[in-house]
């Protein structure tokens, strides 16, 4: 029997780390076409983005300008190019689709930003942007953000994981991570730019490993629909 530390060591090597072996790579005109797309999304995400942010919370522009971002993001991914889901492979070096490890990494990032916020929590120039931006969720229709949450987390990936990072010829990773927190730097919460970072980091590993969107889906989703439902109690524990 294999100790914990050899089980976590295989989970992060299989999950993050030994990629499948895989042949993704467009034609050239696919691939020009797929640059000049991605690249009018970003610009185009970017600023709805920044837009869908600064709304006041409870009202219903907010909802929108959400559906319109994740418009923005599933269009511009389906005109890039084909788009692929990618394969997993276990610990033990079998090939499958990444779903179970994706789940694992979702409910890790999760605990880890929750353990974080009830640090944040305690400081109150970075608690009062965090508070407004729940409060989307608290003065609005609940079951509507987290809809959205879930629809967002998947476009993003579709986009950043899936059309962007084939987008690039060298440094995916690197680059998906950083534009990713770009992306985020209109709505002036400092945390939520560090929030990109790391999921994107996590993800576009994933996306290295895999060859396609699916884990980074997966994790996304667990990471983000979490974080609306159990940041907000997470932080009242330290009021």
């Amino acid at each position: 029997m294999r100790g914990p530390v050899t089980e976590l060591r295989a989970f992060v090597n299989a999950a993050l780390i030994e990629k499948v072996d895989r042949d993704h790579r467009d034609p050239d005109d696919v691939f020009r076409r797929r640059q000049v797309v991605v690249a009018l999304t970003f610009v185009v995400g970017t600023a709805v983005l920044a837009w869908a942010l600064r709304i006041t919370p409870g009202d219903p522009l907010f909802y929108v300008a959400t559906l319109t971002l994740a418009g923005v993001w599933l269009v511009g991914a389906l005109l890039s190019g084909p788009l692929h889901a990618g394969m997993g492979h276990t610990r033990r070096g079998e090939r499958a689709r990444p779903i179970v490890q994706s789940l694992v990494l979702g409910v890790l990032l999760l605990l880890l930003f929750l353990v974080g916020a009830l640090v944040v929590a305690r400081i109150p120039v970075l608690r009062e942007p965090v508070d407004q931006l729940l409060d989307h969720a608290r003065f609005g229709a609940f079951a509507a953000v987290l809809a959205i949450t879930f629809v967002n987390g998947v476009v993003e990936e579709l986009y950043f994981r899936g059309a962007l990072y084939a987008a690039l010829p060298r440094h995916q990773v690197t680059l998906t991570t950083v534009l990713y927190a770009l992306t985020t730097v209109g709505s002036g919460i400092p945390l939520l730019v560090l929030a990109a970072t790391v999921i994107g980091l996590v993800t576009a590993l994933q996306r290295r490993v895999t060859g396609g969107f699916l884990g980074p889906i997966i994790t996304h989703v667990v990471w983000s629909t979490g974080m609306l439902l159990l940041l907000p109690p997470t932080l009242e524990l330290t009021r």
